[in-house]
């Protein structure tokens, strides 16, 4: 079993919430750019519908805008997705806090 593979799995929506709520949007390509310099590999396959099942569970809100001539959905924070970010940094401080103090 690869743990450190299930870790990073579930670490990508958190990772994805933090840049939707501190840094104001993101969209996809910028999304999976910044995942892979983290050394996360994810495909467009799979972060679209995780962006798309994050906004259906009310935590990102998209919106449209034109750039360039093209059409990009830009995702934000909801409130609740605000909310869920402040509980994850609970429990990712206190693992964090258990595990690294040796």
């Amino acid at each position: 079993m690869d743990l450190v593979r299930e870790l990073l799995r579930g670490a990508v929506p958190v990772h994805i919430l933090h840049h939707a709520a501190e840094d104001g949007g993101v969209y996809g390509a910028w999304m999976a750019e910044e995942l892979a310099h983290h050394g996360y590999r994810i495909s467009p396959g799979t972060l679209y519908p995780l962006l798309q099942r994050l906004e259906d569970g009310g935590l990102l809100r998209s919106s449209e805008h034109l750039v360039d001539g093209r059409v990009r959905r830009v995702y934000t924070a909801t409130s609740a997705g605000v909310e869920e970010l402040a509980r994850l940094r609970v429990v990712i401080n206190e693992l964090s806090g258990e595990i690294l103090d040796r």
